[in-house]
């Protein structure tokens, strides 16, 4: 059984009719927060984020980057 985005965009709309009022604010934010963690951002951001951030200081020593990993 294949859900087309019709059928998705008229779930997602039935359950956003069923929330009370004064839920709306967060549950936009909460859509809000989650489209934009699954959404890449583009590659010349990404660098000058990272560079202002190299620049302010905020950095942590390579060593620390692995801890807490188990790579095998």
């Amino acid at each position: 059984m294949t859900t087309n985005i019709l059928d998705y965009r008229g779930q997602l709309i039935k359950e956003i009719d069923k929330t009370p009022v004064e839920h709306l604010p967060s549950l936009l934010q909460i859509i809000h927060i989650f489209r934009e963690s699954i959404t890449l951002k583009v590659a010349e951001e990404s660098f000058k984020q990272g560079w202002t951030e190299a620049l302010q200081g905020e950095t942590r020593p390579i060593s620390e980057l692995w801890e807490g990993i188990d790579a095998e």
